[in-house]
């Protein structure tokens, strides 16, 4: 199914995400953000209040999102987080202490289920897309599931994880745009991929910060373009994309994770002012 037989083709659905509704002309965009890893409760909860104001001042629905932990890290010695008990925990006390829904990623089938007890939507990594059994362990909880597109997969095939999901009987999907490989240690976005896969049925969000990373492309770690972030994010919405994704951090340079494509946090409140602009702008034609 190439790209011809997909844009404009499908009625877009609505899906919920806890108390969000996405999808539709009517529905606000949605922000998720957060730190790449939970790093300790203090800096996840100044991130996530920040954000929620900052989401919520620029017309923006806003799901919490960090990883509790990062099984796809480039070396050995990296931080992976606090693993799924202790971040499961944490995860919650950010959902109860700031009263907003709470997003991150599963790596495996057996940990869809204590997941759900607390996250509003379960993200697939990029990598792990087309692993059948971790979207059906996602699907049957019946959260929200966030597939992320592969570096290696075309916008089109994203209807396979999408059938994986739906065969669960679950509706509530989104597709995330994240870049595509382009070369060694290096990614590409293709604003088509946006269109594209909307034309599946489901809402699209553009993950402005893992577009700009240099997979890889550290000594042993990945490297990243932040400076890339807003302008890829402006194209993304005035494509018409349903939300953004973006990875942020009070002090990127120190981050245990992903610092060097994630967004100063002092930063976003007026990139997504900005964010706003394009949307009602685009919106009024």
């Amino acid at each position: 199914m190439m790209a011809d037989n997909l844009v404009g083709k499908s009625v877009m659905g609505q899906v919920n995400i806890g108390e969000i509704v996405l999808g539709g002309h009517e529905s606000q965009p949605l922000l998720i953000a957060g730190p790449c890893v939970l790093e300790d409760l203090d800096t996840a909860l100044q991130i996530g209040q920040t954000m929620k104001e900052a989401a919520h001042g620029a017309g923006f629905s806003y799901l919490f999102k960090a990883s509790f932990d990062k099984a796809n890290r480039t070396s050995i010695d990296s931080y992976r987080g606090p693993g799924l008990k202790k971040g499961l925990q944490m995860l919650s006390d950010i959902k109860t202490a700031l009263g907003v829904g709470v997003v991150s990623d599963i790596h495996e089938p057996s940990q869809a289920e204590p997941a759900a007890e607390v996250l509003d939507c379960i993200q697939i990594p990029a990598f792990l897309c087309r692993q059948t059994d971790l979207l059906i362990a996602a699907g049957s909880t019946n959260r929200a599931v966030n597939i992320k597109k592969g570096q290696f997969l075309a916008p089109w095939d994203m209807q396979h994880g999408i059938k994986k999901v739906l065969s669960t009987g679950n509706r509530n999907i989104l597709l995330t745009e994240r870049g595509v490989s382009f070369g060694y240690n290096n990614l590409v976005v293709d604003m088509r991929s946006i269109p594209i896969m909307q034309g599946h049925g489901f809402p699209v969000i553009f993950d402005a910060t893992h577009s700009v990373q240099l997979p890889g492309g550290g000594d042993g770690c990945s490297a990243g373009q932040r400076e890339f972030v807003a302008p890829l994010a402006r194209a993304a919405m005035a494509i018409g994309v349903d939300g953004v994704f973006m990875e942020v951090h009070p002090e990127p340079d120190k981050a245990l994770c992903d610092g060097p494509n994630s967004l100063p946090l002092h930063e976003t409140g007026a990139l997504l002012m900005e964010l706003a602009r394009i949307r009602k702008a685009l919106d009024a034609n």
